[in-house]
């Protein structure tokens, strides 16, 4: 079960890697992201994952659970297979313990007779792997669309009254952060419901790790994914489109010795970037320079890991930028979201 940040909605994902894929894009491993090898689903599978979900401690009623299928081109696969999917959900919702469906899908994966088929079986979201808006990094990575192919896709599940969302992929061969940016600036226009950040990391098995090995590939270090991933984050909320994920997911296959091959993996990189973007917020609040020696700070509760920062960085950053020595960090409701109040030379 998935989704960052309170109240968003409660996601079971039952993966059905490859399924309806074309083929397969150059950084794309889903095996080892899902922990699960490319087998048929079948009811049972399907019965037991949303079985278990019911059953667990983290199930919450209140936060509107969908499930959603993941990890291959959902609206690429027969007909038939769709339904088949779809109504093994179906005595789920119609008992109340899920509301909707959502699915991923391709940019260049839809039409008429599926839309109809997902709108009458429960799906309200889809989300589209577009990656970038850029034709010369959608190329190089032979992902085999186009990013007019996003454009009429998202005007197409708006028209049959889908929730939209898109996901990104900042890193790949023949991108950089001007082009990224340029890629945030498109899908601000298209409005979509909601986008997911997934910074390009190499794993191995993949076309894009024997690229890297040949040097024909750089990924992105850290930092800079951080940066991008918190100006576009900052860039698409400002919009009033909500980032729901940054940064792959991690599962026991992927976190095994050797299976990332290089980029920017972190297990918090999520929480990086949403640190980045709190401290800048913060900045204007804080002393300059030779202000004082030695300050407080007084946060909203809720607040204080991202002031923290992981493993406390977030604390040092403050200890650099201002020259005094974080003495205290104190939770003072009193103080509005994304600000803080500081005692100098406590």
């Amino acid at each position: 079960m998935s989704d960052e940040g309170p109240r968003r909605p409660l996601i079971v994902p039952i993966f059905i890697p490859y399924q309806g894929c074309p083929h397969r894009c150059v950084f794309c491993q889903q095996e080892k992201i899902t922990a699960q090898t490319a087998c048929t689903v079948d009811r049972s599978d399907i019965k037991k994952t949303l079985d278990t979900a019911i059953d667990s401690q983290g199930f919450d009623a209140g936060r509107d659970p969908q499930v959603a299928f993941y990890g291959g081109t959902f609206t690429r696969i027969p007909v038939e297979r769709m339904a088949y999917l779809l109504e093994a959900v179906a005595p789920y919702i119609e008992q109340g313990f899920f509301k909707s469906i959502r699915v991923s899908t391709r940019p260049d994966a839809l039409d008429e007779q599926r839309l109809q088929l997902m709108k009458a079986r429960n799906v309200s979201t889809v989300e589209l792997g577009s990656q970038s808006m850029d034709e010369e990094v959608l190329a190089k990575t032979q992902r085999g669309h186009t990013a007019r192919d996003t454009v009429q896709s998202v005007m197409m599940l708006k028209q049959y009254g889908f929730k939209v969302g898109i996901q990104l992929m900042p890193g790949l061969p023949g991108d950089s952060k001007e082009k990224f940016m340029k890629t945030v600036e498109k899908v601000v226009l298209l409005r979509p419901d909601m986008v997911r950040l997934y910074p390009a990391i190499v794993i191995r098995g993949t076309e894009l790790a024997g690229w890297y090995q040949a040097k024909r590939y750089q990924p992105l270090g850290l930092e800079s994914a951080v940066q991008i991933c918190s100006e576009s984050c900052m860039r698409l909320e400002s919009n009033g489109i909500p980032v729901i994920r940054i940064g792959l997911m991690s599962s026991p296959s992927l976190l095994q010795e050797g299976q990332i091959v290089a980029g920017p993996w972190h297990e918090a990189f999520g929480f990086l970037v949403r640190s980045a973007i709190h401290q800048q917020r913060i900045e204007p609040w804080l002393p300059r320079p030779g202000e004082a020696e030695r300050i407080g700070l007084r946060v909203p509760s809720r607040e204080i890991p991202l002031v923290r920062g992981f493993k406390n960085r977030g604390l040092c950053l403050i200890e650099n930028k201002t020259g005094a020595k974080v003495i205290k960090v104190i939770p003072d409701a009193s103080v509005s979201p994304g600000r803080i109040r500081v005692d100098k030379d406590v």
